[in-house]
């Protein structure tokens, strides 16, 4: 959204330098926007016919209309009949490998070009920060993007290596393969946590699955070690369930003393004793990442940035399903009954999506949240300020004085029909709108292959 294009026209000429230079290249003063719906992301009711003040990269004034004037000087934006949401945060990604444009899947697409792309697709969908999970093909490069400022890009969050088994333990794929640590004893465990901690790495990721006795699962005392020297440094450990035995692994993981897991259980119901478990542990949290079938309405805000013929072949999935009558997918079924067990223990829920690079992924879990037990609310919060709490972003994740400005603009309100959330009309982040039509134009220019 232009915001040339939502200023009444006697303004347009007044702010049109103002908002030029405080939202595409620099911060020149204050920005009023009044009228919109106002989700803070806190749980808290919406503010209707809101006013806020961002100046810089921050939120300076948040309240109704008419509670204040407009400080002197400051370009106004009009919003009315839209919903502001924060931007979203997503907790568990694996970007870089997958190439968006081409479809190809490989460590030679892990490239500060391919990864800023990725990065551009979040911010895009109104993603504000994303961390990238244990898969790190250069992680030298992942170090040096950590935290960087890219223009029209969500901010990128990395837990570097993840440890498994063994370097081939953990995820299976060309790509993937040796990717992450191998920890076979207790000494080795300690030793790779030691050096993620030396580079400043606040998650351990760790891949507790032996991949159907395909690879060498990770030993309980060894997590057991890599746990405690984790703690021993102030970081956290986030575990990685298996398809096969979740239930059982996490019952023991639980007892280790793990912060969080990236999945929920999905081999079989949770039963009685990791409900009591969950309720035993109440900072253990987790962030699902359902696998929740493509909507249409996802595969049309996909067709603004993927290639023609990506989308083809989704169109075609989605028809071929809709053509046996929509049968239930057991695996979300599971997942769906799981999510709202745990969720109704009191389980801390963020948002993980598990994805690798389009951007959407974090809408299409709020959806699955919001169908499975949760309300809209609470799935808008997962994805906002339980996932800056929980991956520590201070700054991140409501809407509120001395936040980062970092909001959604959308059409239609998503407490009414969670999908909504992708109707976005514009997106800020770090107090600058992120120019859209630009990042569209580049991601469907056709490549050129030399």
């Amino acid at each position: 959204m232009s915001l040339s294009r939502v200023l009444p026209g006697s303004l347009i000429v007044v702010f049109a330098s103002a908002l030029v230079a405080g939202f595409q290249g620099g911060t020149s003063g204050p920005v009023w926007f009044e009228g919109a719906r106002l989700i803070v992301g806190d749980g808290s009711a919406p503010i209707e016919n809101s006013a806020f003040v961002v100046e810089g990269d921050s939120f300076t004034f948040v309240g109704k209309k008419g509670e204040r004037q407009p400080p002197e000087g400051a370009a106004r934006v009009d919003l009315s009949g839209k919903t502001v949401i924060p931007a979203l945060i997503d907790g568990h990604n694996h970007i870089g490998l997958i190439n968006e444009r081409d479809g190809s899947n490989s460590k030679a697409n892990y490239t500060r070009d391919n990864l800023t792309d990725q990065l551009e697709r979040y911010a895009y969908y109104g993603t504000a920060a994303a961390m990238s999970m244990g898969l790190e093909a250069d992680q030298e490069l992942a170090y040096l993007l950590r935290d960087a400022v890219i223009p029209n890009a969500a901010r990128f969050l990395t837990a570097a290596r993840g440890i498994a088994g063994t370097s081939i333990g953990g995820p299976t794929g060309e790509a993937r393969l040796g990717i992450p640590y191998g920890a076979r004893t207790e000494q080795e465990g300690r030793r790779n946590v030691k050096e993620l901690h030396a580079r400043g790495v606040q998650f351990v990721k760790i891949w507790v699955d032996d991949r159907n006795g395909e690879a060498l699962k990770i030993q309980p005392n060894v997590y057991r070690a890599i746990i405690a020297e984790a703690h021993a440094n102030g970081m956290e450990v986030l575990a990685h369930l298996s398809r096969t035995s979740a239930l059982e692994d996490s019952k023991e993981l639980f007892k280790a003393g793990v912060d969080g897991f990236v999945h929920l259980v999905r081999d079989k119901d949770v039963d009685a004793e990791y409900l009591a478990l969950v309720k035993a542990h109440p900072r253990v949290w987790s962030g699902p990442n359902m696998p929740f079938p493509a909507t249409r309405d996802t595969v049309d805000a996909l067709a603004e940035t993927l290639p023609a013929n990506q989308i083809e072949r989704m169109r075609g999935q989605l028809k071929q399903r809709e053509a046996k009558g929509n049968p239930p997918n057991e695996l979300f079924e599971l997942h769906c009954r799981n999510l709202r067990k745990i969720h109704e223990a009191g389980m801390v829920i963020g948002l993980g999506t598990d994805g690798t690079g389009d951007g959407i992924g974090a809408h299409e879990q709020m959806a699955a949240y919001a169908q499975c037990g949760m309300t809209t609310m609470q799935a808008i919060v997962a994805g906002t300020s339980v996932n800056a709490r929980l991956l520590k972003l201070d700054r991140m994740g409501s809407i509120a004085v001395k936040k980062e400005a970092s909001f959604n603009v959308l059409d239609a309100n998503p407490l009414d029909a969670i999908g909504n959330s992708k109707r976005i009309a514009a997106v800020y982040l770090r107090g600058k709108e992120v120019d859209r039509t630009a990042l569209r134009a580049k991601f469907m220019t056709p490549i050129v292959k030399k």
